[in-house]
């Protein structure tokens, strides 16, 4: 029977990682769900998926009747695979959540499982994405952010109304408004740490790794 743990890897069927980083995650996971076809990826890479999550029309019979113990089904055509396998990571008690493979390949799947990590973190502040070049995470209050000195950061709101203001970052940002997703892009902390202070909402960060 699949793997249990609270500790999740959600793996979506974009570019396969290869970063180091990205690799030693997935090779540490307690417990992988892949997204439909990212499950022959995987097997490829040479692990198996505890569980394969989605409509299937990216997995072959073979692999259906393989892991028919591992399958979770679902249908519904309202929601993207990488949806289906976040809610099915709750509801397996999931406490925190890594997410690998959602950008890459398609342009138009990498906008949209991006943009759905700030839905995501609504559920589960625990949530992060992973690329092979660096780390997604939202923040949902004011704070000081781990980093090193030249790390390249760039910040995202979807909300126009939300004002940022920052210390320990080259570009400094007062009171600043982001209206366009270029504004608070490829900006660099100066030290090991740095501080974002902004109004109620939240902020998709990325920082390099």
């Amino acid at each position: 029977m699949a793997t249990i743990s609270t500790s999740y890897v959600l793996l979506a069927d974009g570019s396969f990682p290869s970063h180091p980083q990205t690799i030693a995650c997935l090779q540490k996971a307690g417990a992988i769900v892949c997204c439909d076809g990212a499950a022959q990826k995987l097997l490829d890479f040479g692990r198996e998926p505890d569980f394969i999550v989605g409509d299937f029309d990216s997995v072959t019979p073979s692999l259906q009747s393989r892991y028919h113990e591992r399958l979770v089904h679902i249908p519904d055509q309202e929601t993207n695979d990488l949806t289906k396998g976040f809610r099915f990571c709750l509801q397996q008690g999931a406490t925190d959540i890594t997410i690998l493979g959602a950008t890459g390949l398609r342009e138009d799947h990498t906008l949209g499982n991006i943009s759905l990590l700030m839905d995501y973190a609504k559920l589960l502040p625990s949530i992060t994405m992973m690329t092979d070049f660096g780390i997604f995470t939202v923040l949902s209050h004011s704070g000081e952010i781990a980093s090193y000195a030249g790390q390249q950061i760039s910040l995202f709101s979807i909300d126009p109304s939300l004002k940022i203001t920052s210390a320990g970052l080259k570009y400094p940002l007062t009171n600043l408004s982001l209206s366009n997703w270029w504004q608070g892009t490829l900006n660099e902390s100066l030290s090991n740490r740095f501080r974002l202070d902004f109004s109620e909402g939240s902020i998709l960060m990325f920082q390099c790794y």
